[in-house]
């Protein structure tokens, strides 16, 4: 018998430690916003159209979702948005399109003071 030669890999048969990092960040992600309950499932499946053992493996974090399904919870979902951003190292760009609406938000609220201090005024008088 011949001597085995060839290349041998390091980690051969190994997830990277960036897979688990990803999977264990979407598990978080999700868990954090919808629970680990039957209706974090639903929640899931209507955000993605994936079956249910699919959403739970996620919620579960046993798998990951991959491709158009990440980008369906991204969009569906501020914390898987804020994971996959820290994940790559732009957390700050989470934080900028955070900005943005809060300024939007607080404007309608002084909008709203605005108004309610226009109908307050007469009253006072």
């Amino acid at each position: 018998m011949f001597p085995k030669t060839g290349n041998t890999f390091q980690n051969a048969g190994k997830k990277p430690n960036t897979q688990i990092e990803y999977r264990d960040a979407i598990w978080i992600a999700l868990t954090s916003e919808l629970g680990g309950t039957h209706q974090a499932a639903k929640t899931t499946m209507r955000w993605t159209g994936v079956s249910e053992r699919t959403a739970r493996n996620w919620i579960s974090g046993t798998h990951a979702p991959a491709g158009e399904h990440l980008v369906e919870l991204m969009r569906n979902s501020d914390a898987v948005l804020s994971a996959v951003l820290a994940l790559a190292g732009r957390r700050e760009a989470h934080a900028f399109a955070r900005l943005d609406l809060v300024r939007t938000e607080l404007q309608a609220m002084l909008d709203a003071i605005d108004v309610i201090e226009d109908y307050r005024t007469p009253i006072l008088d």
